[in-house]
């Protein structure tokens, strides 16, 4: 309990400090007076300092922070007051919180991938050019799929990025398990420099990147016989890859039968199955919750700087996707619910313990990085009291051409305050009485 408590307060701490520095900065560069700065909640426990008119303060309740600036909840409108700015002003400073944890979210992918972990665009390396030197040295065939060296797996990044994911657990000379024609082969004394070269190489392509991870009950993947583990290698002879998803290809056939193309303990196998086009809700046509192929593997600074911006973009994208895949059937209510504090803190902590535990720092910077991006979409939202709810009349005075009046805004945004206090109370009881699996990171980084 006190490991999940402190964690939570510290990761949540950072997390708002930023948020609320953003807004500080932006504010006082708009000539907008922040009369306090505080971290955690009041009431004050202790006056750090005062710096160009702010007060700096340690609050008794750690959960959060805030940059109160002058006049921003009234009606006034005196000189150095949130209403007294300008429009682009004030829009501008609400935007910077959420701005500030985007950014944030940005630095902290970066950093899992720069420290090493999961990462989410690995797969297996196929020979697409065999008159390459890199691989006829190694006296391999076009279409063989190159599964492990020595005693580990040979991945390899899907989707380009440098950075060899492989790393020789080894000395020479190393065994290579192939697939080829169905059937796994072995190259025997191979050197670790040749591998290398060979998958830093333009001889290989990416493959197997999609893992089934679930399969529904009486699905046509379950009557088909596809087990959890198995990967994806193609769909009616088409090869499953980013620029081809799995989904494209199963929605190309549904009520009708395809063959899918699996490999499974280093065997290939085609199995004939029906996807259905009225499936069940939250099951898919086949009936299967897939996930992307996992490794551990650290990233070079650039590369790894790419990667934060794309997965920051990514986690986005798929929370503006959400309704619309819940409409659709593709993800089950139960994987979407909102989490309120009790059940961030407990994901937090239990992630905290794990890294006690297993000394791998990557879920921290991970999960950091997912709640920092959480933290300023949420803030973004156009409801009232929220940084989205006060943009939001802005853009009506804009197109107004006048401004509404700011004790009206105000009366709204305590409203929407205790609307959204409310519906935190509920979601914190439901976290309590129902909770929520935990992430497991074990599963994940294939430990």
């Amino acid at each position: 309990m006190l490991t999940t408590l402190v964690s939570f307060a510290l990761v949540l701490g950072v997390l708002v400090f930023f948020h609320e520095l953003g807004h500080y900065w932006v504010a006082r560069r708009n000539g907008i007076v922040v009369e306090e700065f505080g971290m955690g909640y009041p009431p004050r426990m202790i006056k750090l300092f005062r710096y160009d008119g702010t007060d700096f303060t340690l609050n008794w309740l750690p959960f959060g922070g805030f940059a109160r600036m002058k006049g921003e909840d009234a009606a006034d409108m005196s000189r150095g007051s949130f209403n007294a700015a300008s429009r682009w002003g004030r829009a501008a400073t609400l935007f910077a919180g959420p701005l500030m944890n985007l950014l944030l979210a940005i630095i902290l992918f970066a950093i899992s991938f720069m420290y090493g972990g999961s990462d989410t665009a690995a797969a297996y390396p196929q020979i697409i050019n065999s008159a390459q030197a890199e691989a006829s040295k190694l006296g391999l065939q076009e279409g063989d799929i190159l599964l492990r060296a020595g005693d580990k797996p040979l991945f390899v990044s899907a989707i380009g990025d440098e950075g060899m994911l492989w790393q020789p657990a080894t000395a020479d000379p190393l065994t290579v398990d192939v697939l080829r024609n169905d059937k796994t082969v072995q190259i025997e004394n191979a050197k670790a420099a040749e591998l290398r070269a060979l998958l830093a190489s333009k001889a290989i392509a990416p493959v197997l990147t999609i893992r089934i991870e679930e399969i529904a009950s009486q699905s046509p993947a379950e009557v088909a016989g596809i087990k959890p583990g198995d990967l994806v290698y193609g769909v009616n002879g088409e090869l499953v890859s980013f620029n081809n998803p799995l989904n494209t290809l199963v929605n190309k056939n549904l009520d009708k039968e395809m063959t899918i193309t699996l490999v499974r303990d280093q065997q290939m196998l085609n199995l004939k199955l029906i996807p259905r086009s009225n499936p069940p809700e939250g099951e898919g046509a086949m009936g299967v919750k897939i996930g992307l192929q996992a490794a551990y593997a650290k990233l070079p600074l650039l590369a790894s700087l790419r990667q934060g911006v794309l997965s920051t973009f990514q986690y986005i994208t798929l929370v503006l996707q959400l309704p619309m895949l819940l409409l659709m059937g593709e993800i089950a209510p139960s994987a979407a619910q909102v989490s309120g504090p009790i059940g961030i803190a407990r994901e937090v902590g239990s992630t905290v313990s794990y890294t006690i535990d297993s000394g791998i720092f990557w879920p921290i910077w991970r999960l950091s990085a997912v709640l920092s991006a959480a933290l300023a979409i949420t803030n973004l939202l156009p409801l009232p009291a929220l940084d989205g709810g006060r943009l939001l009349f802005i853009l009506i005075e804009t197109l107004r051409g006048r401004r509404v009046n700011p004790e009206r805004e105000g009366f709204v945004h305590m409203i929407g305050f205790l609307v959204l206090l409310s519906l935190m109370v509920l979601v914190t009881i439901r976290d309590i009485v129902n909770p929520s699996e935990t992430i497991n990171w074990s599963q994940i980084l294939g430990q």
